[in-house]
């Protein structure tokens, strides 16, 4: 049966200037000096209004870029003559690209470094690593395994870190996610996206990408109800993340937790899911494919479960077939492409609300 968490918790949000009085963090970020720089490393770092304004900054940002492929020069001169570090322990199509493209786009450098190109993890410690590398360079974008790595990286970094994914969060998605989601709903709110009561359905793993987007959720009024398999759920300190992000939003949205993939997908607006199987957790495949036996998202689970008429698809990718039918991932419900290209957009927002701007996202931050 589904339970739905009354979302109270009280949340201590991150200080918002550059110079900051005090050393304080959030859930996802450690306690740092008031004058190290801001960095991104979940959407539980920021404040429903910053959600809101790196959201709107990327649509600006495409619809001015992609008709005529120029970038306006005040946007292409925001990192000129600097370096961004790109330090990836997993491997990435999206998020290189991405990445990449949106340092070229503000018209800085990239370097990409991967596991096998520095000395992280085999001689030389975080500590070492993030000195050495922000002293060289005008952000790090690192995409780890644990969350600590990322978290490390930052505790002991002078410039911005960005994390592209960690086992525990995933920033720069949930930022395209919400995107393409205010792109498929529009709406001529002053104050905010205008994405409040709509319900989004996840039906497969609780991930890094899921705790994101909940958070990310529960700051835009954007409910949410979650199915998975018995023993699959939110863990509970990242339900506590959740409800803690749910406190700072004017209109908070809410949590559902299920294990009937039928009673996540009632009154749904959009329909979501990932992996199965993430990366480091292929011991596990056979286990996992069976645990998840009847959580494939398919026209008929729709129908049964009572989504709304006109529902939407979203996959963060790669996508295998036994978590979506052929029929929804390729059919005209499916955003999953237009999510993929807003992963470009969201980067250029990312990178110049914490990098060129320094953190400072709203007027009042």
């Amino acid at each position: 049966m589904a339970s739905t968490r009354p979302i109270t918790t009280a949340f201590r949000s991150s200080p918002r200037a550059q110079l900051r009085s005090v050393s304080t963090s959030s859930p996802a970020a450690p306690p740092t000096s008031p004058f190290a720089p801001r960095h991104l490393l979940s959407i539980a770092d920021l404040t429903p209004s910053e959600l809101t304004t790196l959201i709107r900054n990327a649509h600006h940002h495409k619809s001015v870029i992609k008709p005529t492929g120029q970038v306006p020069l005040s946007l292409r001169s925001g990192l000129a003559g600097k370096t961004v570090a790109m330090t990836f322990s997993k491997r990435s199509t999206r998020t290189r690209l991405s990445a990449e493209g949106a340092v070229v786009a503000l018209g800085g450098h990239p370097i990409f470094l991967s596991k096998d190109d520095i000395q992280l993890g085999v001689n030389e410690s975080v500590y070492d690593t993030a000195v050495v590398a922000s002293s060289m360079t005008a952000a790090l974008i690192a995409r780890v395994g644990p969350h600590s790595d990322v978290a490390d990286l930052a505790k002991y970094s002078s410039a911005p870190v960005i994390n592209a994914l960690s086992d525990l969060y995933h920033p720069l998605q949930t930022l395209a996610d919400f995107l393409t989601i205010a792109e498929t709903y529009p709406s001529n709110s002053a104050g905010s996206l205008g994405l409040e009561g709509l319900k989004i359905a996840w039906v497969g793993d609780a991930n890094n990408v899921l705790f994101d987007l909940a958070i990310g959720a529960a700051k835009l009024g954007v409910d949410v109800a979650v199915a998975t398999p018995k023993g699959y759920e939110i863990p509970e300190e990242m339900r506590g993340v959740i409800d803690q992000a749910a406190a700072t939003a004017p209109k908070a949205g809410s949590l559902l937790e299920t294990n009937v993939p039928e009673e996540a997908v009632k009154n749904a607006d959009i329909l979501v899911t990932d992996t199965w199987v993430s990366m480091g957790q292929e011991e596990e495949t056979a286990k996992r494919l069976k645990a998840f036996e009847g959580f494939q998202i398919t026209s008929e689970l729709a129908k049964r479960g009572g989504a709304k008429d006109d529902w939407k698809f979203m996959h963060c990718l790669p996508r295998h077939p036994e978590e979506v039918s052929d029929e929804v991932f390729h059919g005209p419900r499916s955003l999953v492409y237009p999510e993929a290209e807003n992963r470009l957009w969201t980067a250029i927002s990312a990178l110049e609300a914490f990098v060129i701007n320094k953190g400072h996202i709203t007027k009042d931050a």
